[in-house]
């Protein structure tokens, strides 16, 4: 950006001006890259009702109309039952048809849950995956400068928590085997794909490609990214233009990989995506830390130090934005 002409930095800074406008360019691009540049007549939407999901299917329905557009649910063993609820209607608002394709079995296949399992029990050996539940987090504050550690919880019957640092060789089990989900989910979203001759419409919003927080030729694997480039905040403004139903939009992001109620913010992000969005918009924008630092009213050395967590996780997650190697 050129620092002569770049407005003052602000909290209102990311907030769409025009939405109608900002919606009707990203449907007609949406167009045009489905029917133009992939020659295909539809699209095909994972949607679990999450925020990123209901938007994309929302904006797909208007820009070819829902006779062109399908939704796929797929849900697991781990996921929750209020997910295919919100998105059954989020369906129903948008007049889109949809099909519910469980891939329990299809991860039961893969082992995806046993070699999970068996990784956090070589961590909390009294660990029963047939009661209790778990999750990954990260428990280091983002404003102090240290790298991301991560951690296996484990949540007993009686509400007992447990909780070790995971070693690296478990820790990658866990996300290995767990990526099978998203995996799977993409194979099943390219059988529709082209059995109606659509494209894969994918959901990951700017933070999530950017910051690498999706799964290689998982949820990473799609035709067109219609809001790719747009900051977290600015698809909660768009679903309220679109009409996406409240209770998607008052609902916390979560993973829903985890059989523990798991937040995107406990796992990866370490910020409300409220203030990530903005201090991402001043990192990116070369905004300095004295400029940020009062808006957010946080310290100049807290802005520095998650400017400087940025850089670490788009460095250390520049491997799945790669194409293959010729």
């Amino acid at each position: 950006m050129n620092s002569k002409a770049r407005k003052p930095f602000s909290k209102e800074i990311l907030h769409l001006e025009n939405i109608e406008e900002v919606c009707t360019q990203i449907m007609s691009k949406l167009k045009n890259d489905v029917a133009q540049k992939l020659q295909r007549r539809g699209g095909v939407v994972g949607i679990s009702g999450g925020i990123d999901s209901s938007v994309v299917l929302a904006l797909t329905a208007t820009a070819f109309g829902p006779e062109k557009v399908f939704g796929v649910m797929l849900p697991e063993r781990d996921s929750s039952e209020d997910s295919r609820n919100l998105a059954e209607k989020l369906a129903a608002k948008f007049r889109v048809k949809t099909v519910v394709e469980d891939i329990t079995g299809a991860l039961d296949g893969f082992n995806c849950y046993q070699r999970r399992d068996e990784a956090i029990a070589n961590v909390i050996t009294d660990f029963d995956p047939s009661k209790d539940k778990s999750k990954i987090e990260i428990k280091q504050n983002i404003e102090e400068n240290i790298p991301a550690i991560f951690s296996i919880t484990v949540i007993k019957p009686d509400g007992e928590v447990v909780s070790k640092l995971l070693p690296a060789k478990e820790y990658l089990q866990i996300v290995a085997a767990s990526n099978f989900k998203q995996r799977s989910r993409m194979s099943m979203l390219y059988y529709h794909a082209e059995r109606l001759h659509y494209a894969v419409i994918g959901t990951p919003n700017k933070h999530e490609v950017e910051q690498g927080f999706f799964v290689k030729y998982g949820d990473g694997g799609a035709d067109v990214m219609p809001i790719g480039h747009l900051f977290k905040t600015q698809v909660y403004q768009i679903a309220n233009h679109l009409g996406v139903p409240d209770e998607i939009i008052a609902r916390t992001p979560t993973t829903d990989t985890y059989t523990a109620e798991q937040t995107q913010e406990d796992f990866f992000y370490q910020l409300p995506f409220k203030e990530m969005d903005l201090i991402w918009y001043g990192w990116e924008n070369g905004y300095p830390a004295s400029e940020v630092a009062p808006v957010m009213e946080k310290s100049e050395k807290e802005i520095e130090n998650i400017y400087k967590s940025f850089e670490r996780k788009k460095k250390t997650t520049e491997y799945l934005r790669m194409k293959p190697i010729f």
